[in-house]
């Protein structure tokens, strides 16, 4: 049986700010934004990932304290790139730094508005060989 991690909830204070900062700054796609009487929830996912992120004001997210979710991990295939694009978009992110000269050793950071925290694992391996297949072009 296949075991899928599909949905991360992310607990933020201002649900504009947010949307703004994962959608705008960070290049995530918003995949809906619901406001209704029983909710007001986003979704949003990062190019090439198979989970998303949720922030809102869903149970589970009013039961965690904005800031409080640390060390969530993306991996892409070129650090010191994807750390340029964040920082052309105003994110401020910490310096790369290899712990191990090992495909899988180098990383950065940088935290959501609320002081979320994101890892970025570079893992060379993934610009050939993606977890999730790219469609050949039609």
């Amino acid at each position: 049986m296949d075991w899928t991690l599909e949905v991360v909830i992310v607990p933020v204070t201002d649900l504009d700010r947010a949307i703004a900062f994962y959608r705008d700054q960070v290049g995530f796609e918003l995949d809906h934004h619901t406001v209704n009487e029983h909710m007001t929830v986003a979704q949003l996912t990062p190019r090439g990932s198979g989970c998303s992120i949720v922030i809102g004001s869903l149970p589970a997210q009013n039961q965690m304290a904005p800031g409080s979710l640390h060390g969530t991990q993306l991996v892409v295939s070129d650090a010191a790139a994807a750390r340029r694009e964040l920082v052309d978009r105003g994110v401020e992110c910490t310096e790369v730094t290899v712990f191990d000269e090992r495909d899988g050793g180098t990383f950065f950071g940088f935290s959501d508005p609320d002081g979320n925290t994101w890892a970025v694992q570079q893992i060379r391996a993934r610009a050939e060989k993606p977890l999730i297949p790219k469609a050949p072009p039609s």
